[in-house]
């Protein structure tokens, strides 16, 4: 769903030897060693007091709330770039190229035949409570999203074609397989502590947001959250690859997308992200703001039009209510061919996205794909209005399509109430649509989730970042991320069921040689176009903004030109460097809050809605960027 996203983690080491390369073009499948001149190696850290007290803090302003604190149930952006703090994976994506690299794991080797893949856990992981990550703690990780459907709700995808996975040592890791799979480098999965969730008796429902600080091996540790409030973390000293400079971070969730713009022109909040792009306007307001830097790059997020295709579970049980006439090809290619994407990009993004064409954004240029001049389901009224009268819904003399039955031609979209993008479009649908003689309901809600998963939709403004290897987003429109039962939680994103899909992306996901499996990853693309199923009408720029009084550097990524939130890893914050003179700020811990005494001057403190918790914000002199 728009505001659902899956993004994933990484980390250096000893060096070590060259695997094979295979999988995805972009994505190679060798280690290689980050080492001390790494540019994206934090600076040596400023004296800090004995007594600990002495504390930096960085806010981001966000637009999109938590859905679950747990790493096997989390969806959302905003969840799983927390993850990425909180936990390591096996490997990471490299900030500069997005090849894989070094992360739980330090190096990783395939059997000959490719069914066995060997991956050695690097020695100097610790969890937070002191004791070391092993082998053993990814191999229970997996077998539990093996053998426990709850924790398999979020990654499942990954596991799926897993025969065995076994710690014979405890830096030995070994996972069989039944078949070859290309994505043995790209295992976007949390590795969590084996001593602390082996205690969780229901995955399905645990979140991980009772008991403060949550153990965790990541740059950063959870310490305290309120729901629809903030997400707070400090910095884990004992981090193998180095303490990130800031001491703290703070998510702070804000329902007006105006409101967080307005913390950072006053310096309460240091980022600003939006939801998850700022609008252009906001973005051209902050132009030439003073100790402001506006970061608008090419996305890895695509913006679409998804369809409810009949929601269903596994077994082929029916739920939910949507419209009967979308399950008709010729309706949903005539509502595409209705859409003019140009007047989208103009409009809406005002220039600041590319028109939306295949499922994979440009950004990944191995994987993108065009649909071919005769393919292509162009801006076409007249051609709308005649696949609309063959699928037998003509106009009346009032002008208003109706059915066989006599009933009008009315659809419902959902939309999220915190992202204009959506109100704006839905304006311009109603207008489309209705001269066309359909009607729309544009339902923005706070909460798209709950009718989403209930199927109780007729289509969606949907959206996911993309990782690196498309594999996850391309696994959550086969019938095997379906839900179980009836309107509960799963991998699925709009219940697409499709055989032919599902065959190419079985072959895809077995292909080694990466320029056969790009070119298998674009004729799925292209199978899931001709459905109708998704419309992708753009790929967003991100486009945030950043205090270069708050903040010196930060790490884009790709390093070129990239975004800074959101990332398929954890450089942005972990690198994030203080700008010079910034103050300091005494604080304590009690219960989770806190509370402080600001050193220095331009002090701003705010409070949190909602959670009647104080945060302390210092002003900084301004410093240059690194960019």
């Amino acid at each position: 769903m728009v505001t659902r996203v899956s993004s994933r983690t990484l980390r250096p080491g000893r060096r070590p030897r060259t695997l094979l390369a295979s999988g995805a073009a972009a994505l190679a499948l060798t280690a290689g060693a980050v080492v001390p001149g790494n540019p994206l190696a934090p600076a040596p850290s400023e004296a800090r007091a004995d007594d600990g007290k002495t504390t930096l803090t960085l806010t981001v302003a966000v637009a999109q709330s938590v859905d679950s604190l747990s790493p096997f149930l989390a969806q959302r952006l905003l969840s799983t770039s927390i993850h990425r703090l909180m936990y390591d994976y096996l490997t990471n994506y490299d900030a500069k190229d997005n090849k894989a690299i070094p992360g739980l794991a330090t190096a990783w080797e395939p059997s000959a035949d490719k069914l066995t893949w060997t991956y050695t856990i690097r020695p100097d992981s610790k969890w937070s409570d002191g004791q070391q990550a092993t082998a053993e703690d990814a191999a229970w990780t997996f077998n539990k999203m093996m053998t426990d459907e709850g924790a398999a709700t979020s990654n499942g995808s990954f596991v799926g074609n897993f025969e065995k996975v076994t710690a014979p040592t405890k830096d030995t890791l070994v996972i069989q397989l039944r078949e070859p799979q290309a994505t043995m480098a790209a295992l976007d999965v949390p590795i969590v502590p084996k001593h602390v969730w082996e205690k969780v008796e229901d995955f399905a429902k645990f979140n991980n947001d009772k008991d403060f600080p949550v153990v965790g091996n990541g740059p950063f540790i959870l310490t305290d959250y309120k729901v629809d409030s903030y997400v707070k973390l400090k910095a884990n000293k004992d981090f193998w690859r180095g303490s990130p400079r800031f001491d703290e971070l703070v998510f702070r969730y804000y329902k007006d997308q105006d409101a967080a713009v307005a913390a950072l022109r006053k310096g309460e909040v240091s980022f600003v992200a939006g939801s998850p792009s700022l609008t252009p306007a906001q973005s051209a307001s902050l132009e030439n703001a003073p100790d402001i830097k506006v970061n608008d790059a090419p996305g890895r997020r695509f913006f679409a039009l998804a369809v409810n295709p009949g929601a269903r579970t596994k077994d082929g049980k029916k739920f939910g209510d949507g419209h009967p006439a979308l399950l008709d090809q010729k309706v949903r290619h005539a509502l595409f061919m209705a859409v003019d994407r140009k007047t989208i990009i103009d409009k809406v993004f005002q220039g600041h996205a590319v028109e939306g064409e295949g499922y994979i954004p440009p950004r990944f240029s191995d994987y993108f794909w065009k649909p071919s001049d005769g393919q292509k389901l162009a801006y076409d009224p007249a051609k709308a209005a005649a696949l609309l009268d063959e699928a037998g819904y003509r106009k009346n003399s009032a002008g208003k399509r109706v059915g066989k039955d006599g009933k009008p031609l009315d659809f419902r979209i959902l939309c999220h109430a915190t992202d204009p993008n959506d109100k704006a479009i839905g304006k311009y649908l109603q207008e489309w649509w209705g001269e066309q003689g359909i009607g729309l309901k544009v339902d923005c809600l706070d909460n798209v989730s709950d009718p989403w998963y209930a199927g109780e939709y007729d289509l969606a403004f949907d959206g996911w970042s993309v990782n690196p290897d498309p594999d996850f987003v391309l696994s959550i429109h086969t019938c095997a991320a379906l839900p179980s039962k009836a309107k509960e939680s799963a991998a699925t994103d709009n219940f697409i069921c499709d055989k032919q899909y599902d065959e190419l992306y079985k072959k895809q996901l077995a292909e080694y040689d990466p320029a056969k499996r790009a070119d298998l990853v674009r004729q799925l693309e292209s199978r899931l176009y001709d459905t109708g199923y998704m419309n992708v009408m753009a790929y967003p720029n991100a486009v945030e903004a950043y205090r270069t009084d708050h903040i010196k550097s930060i790490t884009t990524m790709p390093a070129a030109a990239g975004n800074i939130y959101g990332q398929d890893g954890y450089w942005s914050w972990w690198s994030a460097v203080p700008a010079a003179g910034a103050s300091s700020s005494s604080s304590s811990d009690s219960g989770g809050s806190s509370t402080g005494v600001l050193v220095g001057v331009g002090i701003a403190v705010v409070v949190l809605a909602g959670g009647g918790l104080l945060f302390a914000m210092r002003r900084r002199s301004t410093a240059e960027d690194r960019e």
